[in-house]
């Protein structure tokens, strides 16, 4: 079965963002498919060749991941992810949802939200729900 439109839309992404001439492009298609054009390639050798562009430095990024913009000296959406996993961990089956989070944040950290948190507070918030973490399974 040939390939979607879709995934021969990300072997030019691929293309481009490795910096690769036609005639690299090429290449890969015969050394790592064993075929002369994105047409002629079935899944197994969409599979191939993405995994040889990963390889060679391709980091595809996933399209359902949300994306918050550049908040240089705030903390990051991973940080963010993990205080609130951390906050669920430590409190267990007790009500742990965003507003008593936020409570615990304003109490302690003088926070309002997560969101103004900085990239130093969500560090020391970590460190804090870890060593709090680790008490409880002590």
């Amino acid at each position: 079965m040939p390939i979607s439109n879709k995934q021969k839309a990300l072997l030019h992404v691929v293309k481009t963002k490795l910096h690769w001439s036609d005639e690299i492009y090429r290449e890969v298609l015969v050394r790592v498919a064993g075929v002369t054009s994105s047409t002629e390639l079935d899944q197994d050798g969409f599979n191939a060749i993405m995994g040889f562009a990963e390889y060679s430095g391709f980091k595809p990024s996933a399209g359902n991941t949300p994306n918050y913009g550049d908040r240089p000296g705030f903390a990051t959406f991973a940080q963010l992810s993990l205080i609130r996993e951390l906050w669920r961990e430590v409190n267990g089956d007790r009500l742990c949802d965003d507003t008593h989070l936020q409570a615990w944040l304003r109490k302690y950290y003088k926070v309002e939200s997560l969101r103004f948190l900085t990239l130093e507070a969500a560090r020391k918030v970590i460190v804090t729900l870890k060593s709090w973490k680790a008490r409880k399974a002590a």
